[in-house]
């Protein structure tokens, strides 16, 4: 099938659009360079002439530096406009949200589908009000998709920056940390997207998505070290310590995935590991010099 792809150069565009290809799906990718602003496109009816679906990839990821307008504008407004077009065309529309609509931890039971909305940030509250739009549209035959932390090739922010340090060996204040985090690897998620579009039934449902159990940030640093090749040094810190720091949270705290309505749904499970994932997040790493 034709599949349209916004956001095709971007993190885990890199990941699917050469995945899809390889299913023998003819794919029109759009991006900054190949369409323009995904917030001042219009002619949406013109690019989904002969396509099947749309996986609407594009967003500002962190509102850091970004206007509220310029946010909404491009994660709530232009979403509306692109699902409004692809309910005239007929076009199935895979929408990538996040786990964050339903907030920044979980203290006690895992997120699930049926859990209830609770974004804590501007790009957690676009996500969630996008989808409310999306959902709102009569005709959208819609997929929605909630993934948590997604690392790989390409990856940036705090998971690059975990590479950079343990890959130089600096001593790490996480070894006291009893938390637990679900991850996804890009590829996983891309493989997850295509089951998606290659399933009638995954129209009109949300799906959490995740790589399996959940691990604790220790765990995350040892096996990450142990695929750079560069065994994690870490050392005992009070988490109450840490979380001085507001965005340590994110490394003391847990935020657990249960996944099962899509692996039950749609028969999908992982085709990589975990373990695998780090490997091939760190042979990435070490092949740009890291």
């Amino acid at each position: 099938m034709r599949i349209v792809v916004t956001g095709a150069s971007g993190f885990i565009g890199q990941t699917l659009c050469p995945m899809l290809r390889a299913r023998g799906h003819e794919v029109h990718a759009l991006d900054r360079t190949r369409g323009g602003d995904i917030a001042a496109l219009s002619d949406w009816q013109a690019r989904f002439a002969g396509a099947a679906a749309v996986v609407h990839l594009a967003a500002l990821a962190h509102a850091r530096g970004v206007s509220a307008e310029r946010l909404r504008a491009v994660n709530v407004d232009a979403a509306l406009r692109l699902g409004r077009a692809a309910a005239g065309a007929g076009v199935r529309m895979i929408f990538m949200s996040s786990v964050k609509v339903h907030g920044e931890e979980t203290p006690e039971a895992p997120f699930d589908e049926s859990s209830p909305f609770a974004p804590q940030d501007a790009y957690a509250c676009a996500k969630a009000d996008a989808e409310a739009a999306l959902r709102a549209l009569p005709g959208l035959a819609l997929t929605v998709l909630r993934p948590p932390l997604v690392y790989g090739p390409g990856v940036k922010a705090n998971f690059l920056a975990l590479l950079h340090a343990l890959a130089r060996g600096w001593p790490l204040p996480f070894a006291s940390i009893a938390n637990r985090r679900s991850l996804l690897y890009a590829g996983n998620l891309a493989d997850a997207v295509i089951r998606c579009l290659e399933a009638p039934q995954a129209a009109g449902k949300a799906y959490l998505v995740s790589d399996g159990a959940a691990v604790s940030t220790p765990e995350l640093c040892r096996a990450l070290g142990a695929a750079l090749g560069r065994p994690a040094r870490l050392f005992a810190c009070p988490p109450a310590l840490l979380e001085i720091a507001p965005a340590a949270k994110k490394l003391t705290r847990s935020l657990v995935i249960d996944d099962r309505a899509l692996r039950g749904e749609l028969g999908w499970a992982p085709p990589h590991a975990f373990a695998q994932g780090l490997q091939l997040s760190a042979q990435w790493f070490r092949a740009r010099g890291g």
